[in-house]
C-alpha cells in the first residue's frame, strides 16, 4: 500500500532523506506508524500467553521485549495504551502470571495472525492453530513446541505519560529451552533454532550470526 499525506515533508541531500520532528508529525498517520515502527530495527518476536479470571486463554504477538536486568532476572514489555480493551494487559494484571514464547521462523504467519482483533473471550490459540501447553505450577498457557518458554510473574506497571503506553515489568519464574541451544558459558544461541524476529508491524525474519567477541576493554 502507498500512503498519501497532505504535503511532502521530505528533503533530500545526496540521496539521503531528512525529516525534522515537525516533518514527522505532519506525516499521514498510517505512513508515520509504519515508518517509525520499522525504524526501530529488528526485535525479538514473542508470543505472550495469558488467561483471564474466567479461564479464557489469550495469545498475542509483541515485538517490544526489553531486558531489564539479570539479578533478579527481569524482562519488560511495552503495551499500547489501555484506553480500549487490552486482553493481554488486563489478564496479566488480573492473574499475575503470563508466558513468553519464542517460536521458529516457519511459524511467522500464525504468529502474525495473533495480532488480529478477535472478540473478547475468543482464544487465539484455537483460531490461529497454536497448541496450548501447561506447566502444573502456573495458571497460564504456553505455546507447545516453542523454542523458548518463559514463565513470568507480574511485578510492576509503569505508565508512560508521554504517549499513554504501559511498561509491564515481570520477573522470570521458569525457563524451558532445548539444552543444545545453551553454551558452556550460558549463551543461548537463538539463531541456531531459527527463532522468529520482526521489524515494524508486519515484516518477519530469521537471523544469521556474524560472531561473538570478548568483553571489550580499553586497549
Amino acid at each position: 500500500m502507498i500512503y498519501k499525506f497532505k504535503q511532502s515533508p521530505f528533503r533530500f541531500v545526496d540521496k539521503r532523506m531528512f525529516l525534522s520532528n515537525k516533518d514527522i508529525t505532519e506525516l499521514d498517520k498510517e505512513y508515520r506508524r509504519s515508518f517509525i515502527n520499522s525504524l526501530a530495527g529488528f526485535r525479538q518476536a514473542v508470543l505472550v500467553g495469558t488467561q483471564s479470571a474466567a479461564g479464557k486463554t489469550n495469545l498475542a504477538i509483541f515485538n517490544s521485549l526489553i531486558h531489564l536486568g539479570a539479578n533478579p532476572a527481569l524482562l519488560g514489555l511495552i503495551n499500547r495504551p489501555d484506553s480500549v480493551q487490552r486482553d493481554t494487559l488486563q489478564n496479566i494484571q488480573s492473574i499475575g502470571f503470563y508466558s513468553l514464547n519464542f517460536v521458529s521462523g516457519k511459524e511467522y504467519e500464525k504468529a502474525h495472525q495473533t495480532s488480529a482483533r478477535y472478540a473478547v473471550g475468543v482464544s487465539e490459540f484455537e483460531k490461529v492453530g497454536f497448541e496450548e501447553e501447561y506447566h502444573s505450577q502456573f495458571e497460564v498457557p504456553f505455546v507447545a513446541g516453542a523454542v523458548v518458554q518463559i514463565a513470568m510473574k507480574f511485578e510492576e506497571r509503569i505508565d508512560i505519560k508521554l504517549n499513554g503506553t504501559v511498561l509491564i515489568v515481570g520477573s522470570v519464574q521458569e525457563i524451558s529451552v532445548d539444552n543444545s541451544l545453551v553454551g558452556a558459558d550460558g549463551f543461548v544461541n537463538l539463531s541456531k533454532a531459527g527463532v522468529l524476529v520482526s521489524q515494524g508491524l508486519d515484516a518477519y525474519f530469521t537471523t544469521s550470526p556474524l560472531g561473538r567477541l570478548p568483553y571489550a576493554k580499553p586497549s
